[in-house]
């Protein structure tokens, strides 16, 4: 297991290219050499979401499939 700090005020974060600003987006950070932190673009200031790289790709299946539940 890799342990990784995220300080979200020097992180470099992005919106998908495919955000249309209706305000359901996430920002992701690619920096992070075994995670990838994820947040609410409407409240970056919150916690983040923080998953294995590896988690990554399933993650964006699922999203795209619309199979992620609450």
């Amino acid at each position: 297991m890799h342990t990784t700090r995220i300080d979200q005020s020097i992180a470099t974060w992005r919106k998908s290219s495919h955000s249309n600003g209706g305000g359901g987006c996430i920002e992701i950070s690619e920096q992070y050499a075994h995670v990838i932190p994820i947040r609410d673009s409407k409240n970056p200031d919150r916690k983040h979401l923080t998953v294995p790289r590896t988690a990554w790709p399933p993650f964006v299946t699922a999203a795209v499939n619309g199979n992620l539940t609450r």
